[in-house]
């Protein structure tokens, strides 16, 4: 692995962490953190009342780059990725979206509740 690409990474898990974080202190639960499946992976799985989040967590460098992180592509990803999940984290019937939360330094946390709608 490239020193770009570690550097890459571990600013991705920062950023999940926070997003983690950002979550629990409205209410959610993390129920899994990058959960990987043949069709994609899942950044973090939240639960919250009769609500399951997969949520797609983007970190850039700068709060401009935000709005060009996220993708129908990324998001058809994690929502055929959280399909393949459902049956093992809603399990009580509970409903579930495709959430996305972006982050970038010196910005709070953008939380787009319900990002796919497929």
């Amino acid at each position: 692995m490239t020193a770009a690409r570690q550097a890459a990474e571990a600013r991705g898990r920062r950023g999940e962490r926070l997003a983690a974080w950002y979550l629990r202190l409205k209410g959610w639960r993390i129920l899994a953190r990058r959960v990987r499946t043949p069709l994609g992976e899942v950044d973090l799985v939240a639960g919250k009342s009769n609500l399951i989040a997969f949520v797609e967590v983007k970190v850039r460098a700068t709060a401009a780059e935000l709005d060009f992180a996220i993708d129908a592509r990324r998001l058809a990803r994690v929502a055929a990725a959280a399909e393949m999940l459902m049956p093992v984290y809603a399990t009580a019937g509970e409903d579930i979206r495709v959430d996305v939360i972006l982050i970038a330094p010196g910005t709070r946390p953008r939380h787009i509740e319900n990002a796919w709608i497929g």
